[in-house]
């Protein structure tokens, strides 16, 4: 009856639990490979059937005892089989209706990532805009109450702190309990009473009060579009949600054009989107390339330790290209593979952070048995030395330190043999000078005697001054004569006076 009515026919085929009512899957059978299946369709092309069609017709017939309704009125000619085929209008409508179904189900407005990617670029701006409009306010308002920006941290409530209050002279009288704890917001008044900062006009505070407004109202828009933002991501990407997040996600399929590109993407390049720049540089450079892009906000990466982020994100990128191809081309809305997937990765990262713990045996990996805890009680006295807070010399500092000591000890010990030298070669000096001085003066001794022995039978001086210049220089040679050095004194002293000697005779 409902196959009768042509014109209200579309109205069964409105979803699919209406349209499994009336058409019900009977028989599936696959294809080998891409050639038998260009084979079979070329042959119904030509009106023609091949051998598997056959088998799969002669089973159906044997199992119902119904006519067969075909597409083609041709085809129905063609197939030779003890069954009966028939084709008409209400076939066609049925079979136009089943695309149309099929068509609705794979472009149907919830599935549209469009949305997502201007969501998550209106984000991005709003944020940039949002920190440009709280800077702006702290600062303008700096003026007139400076020490409201140390002691209020979070921007939305110094907006809406602002806006209650106005002039700090309201402070005093405003109840702040529903915005601020007691402690902050006694702390408040406080400063205000003794605030160093300018006075400004009732004009000034209604522009500023102005901008607070705008600040509340774009951070309130800002928090119901992150909503439709989620939302928007667990029906389009489910499983990309779990495994990256919804801001992450959103990302990738923006920057990727829409989802079916980025299932189109191997592992390796989702790994790296966002860091074109970055990858190009380090070619260019031949150094190496960069470990993550986008990927690296997600959650599982930034729980990582750093010498783990490149291993978690590219086991986290392969996943999450399943991830991806399985919402964009599986009928399933479920979120179940992104789960078991997200349990698999953080296993592997426990197992990672773990390691330590593993040992190589000569088989394979095999976990370190973990010995018997005993306690052993042991007598263990204080330590003073690490009471001291005097940074410790390091190993380079001491090896510096050495060093110098033996080059210290290497220049005295050459200044020693230096020193040495010079003395032995001042004894030398002396020793001949000691040497000279004697020979000179045993030739002087004979001279003197050769020239005393003729004064002896002349007749003698009456002058007084030649005895006592010898007395003298009696005298003097006595005290003289002990040390070495004084000989050449001596000498020619002596030789002075014998030459004035020699003068006055």
């Amino acid at each position: 009856k409902k196959l009768q009515e042509v014109d209200s026919l579309w109205k069964e085929f409105e979803t699919p639990e209406k349209a499994n009512k009336i058409v019900k899957l009977k028989h599936f059978e696959k294809f080998q490979d891409t050639a038998e299946a260009l084979a079979a369709f070329t042959a119904l092309m030509e009106g023609k059937i091949n051998k598997q069609l056959k088998k799969v017709l002669k089973k159906i017939v044997k199992e119902a005892h119904e006519p067969l309704a075909v597409a083609d009125a041709k085809l129905g000619g063609v197939i030779k089989v003890n069954i009966y085929c028939f084709w008409n209008f209400l076939i066609n409508a049925i079979l136009t209706g089943i695309s149309l179904s099929r068509y609705r189900l794979k472009f149907s407005a919830d599935k549209v990532d469009t949305m997502i990617v201007q969501a998550i670029s209106l984000l991005d701006d709003l944020d940039k805009e949002l920190n440009n409009y709280i800077m702006r306010c702290r600062e303008w308002y700096g003026w007139h109450f400076p020490e409201l920006g140390k002691i209020i941290s979070d921007n939305l409530t110094y907006c809406k702190c602002l806006q209650k209050v106005g002039d700090r002279k309201n402070y005093a009288s405003a109840k702040l309990s529903e915005l601020l704890p007691e402690e902050v917001e006694a702390e408040v008044k406080a400063a205000a009473e003794i605030s160093m900062g300018t006075e400004v006009s009732e004009e000034d505070i209604c522009n500023i009060l102005h901008l607070c407004t705008q600040v509340i109202e774009i951070s309130e828009y800002r928090t119901q579009l992150y909503e439709y933002l989620q939302n928007r991501m667990m029906a389009i990407a489910p499983n990309v949600t779990v495994m990256v997040g919804e801001l992450v996600g959103a990302r990738l399929i923006a920057h990727a054009g829409s989802l079916l590109n980025l299932a189109k993407h191997a592992a390796s390049t989702v790994q790296i989107l966002g860091a074109e720049k970055a990858l190009f540089r380090a070619l260019k450079s031949r150094r190496d390339t960069p470990k993550y892009g986008l990927i690296y906000h997600a959650s599982l990466v930034g729980q990582t330790s750093p010498k783990h982020k490149g291993k978690i994100s590219r086991m986290l990128a392969a996943k999450t290209v399943l991830a991806i191809r399985y919402d964009a081309f599986g009928e399933d809305s479920s979120s179940a593979m992104g789960v078991e997937n997200r349990a698999k990765l953080e296993a592997r990262l426990r197992t990672l952070e773990d390691r330590g713990i593993r040992k190589i045996s000569g088989t394979g990996k095999a976990l370190a048995k973990a010995e018997k805890y005993e306690h052993k009680s042991e007598v263990k006295t204080y330590d003073p030395s690490g009471d001291s807070t005097l940074p410790t010399c390091s190993k380079k500092r001491k090896i510096e330190e050495v060093d110098k000591e033996d080059e210290i000890t290497e220049k005295k010990a050459k200044k020693a043999k230096i020193k040495v030298k010079v003395e032995e070669e001042e004894e030398e000096e002396v020793l001949e000078e000691e040497e000279t001085s004697v020979k000179k003066k045993k030739k002087k001794d004979k001279k003197k005697h050769i020239k005393e022995e003729p004064l002896s039978e002349e007749e003698p001086c009456t002058s007084t001054a030649i005895p006592v210049c010898l007395s003298v220089n009696t005298s003097t040679c006595l005290a003289w004569a002990g040390s070495p050095f004084l000989n050449l004194l001596f000498a020619s002293e002596m030789n002075r006076h014998f030459k004035k000697w020699f003068s006055l005779i």
